[in-house]
């Protein structure tokens, strides 16, 4: 487990213990009713109601949270899988297999805890994480473009490897893959 760290404007990035479960639930289901505008949808977001099974017992996937006196206000997730398919294209899931893939999830703030750095911090240890584990050697994440600053953001880590949006779909998906050398 990772020593916490202070970022300068007083919030805690660690990985996610028992404890910060139930606040890092909260913050993933606000986002997806709030933010997003999906919901819960169980055939996308299975780690959410189990978190504790999926970050917490597998060794080459974490979760990692922002705490602020005591309160759970931003996550950031690496799971060892490559994207589904369906929905995405079957050639990128061939590109990005599971069990070498890591693949980032669950990179959310509060709204009120935004433009503090969080989202970078937290990118930073989950990239330092799969860096130093020999079973994953790509990193690879998809956002949804209408997400504002979501595309602006990942192009600061990564390039784009495909570029899914299609003009009225309910999700503008656009894939990237972050380098690790």
């Amino acid at each position: 487990m990772s020593t916490p760290t202070l970022t300068t404007t007083g919030y805690a990035i660690r990985e996610a213990r028992a404890e910060d479960m139930p606040g890092a639930r909260r913050i993933m289901l606000d986002t997806f009713y709030n933010v997003l505008g999906c919901g819960y949808m169980p055939e996308h977001h299975d780690d959410v109601i189990h978190p504790e099974r999926v970050y917490l017992d597998h060794p080459n996937q974490r979760l990692w949270v922002a705490v602020r006196d005591d309160e759970v206000v931003a996550t950031t997730a690496v799971q060892a899988r490559g994207p589904r398919t369906p929905p995405h294209p079957g050639w990128l899931a061939e590109q990005f297999p599971d069990g070498v893939t890591a693949q980032l999830f669950r990179v959310y703030v509060a709204p009120e805890h935004q433009r503090r750095g969080l989202a970078s911090r937290l990118v930073e240890h989950a990239v330092a994480f799969v860096k130093a584990n020999p079973a994953l050697d790509r990193l690879y994440l998809h956002t949804d473009a209408k997400s504002p600053g979501a595309l602006e953001f990942w192009q600061t880590f990564g390039t784009v490897v495909h570029d899914a949006r299609r003009p009225g779909a309910r999700f503008q998906t656009v894939h990237l893959t972050i380098p690790l050398n």
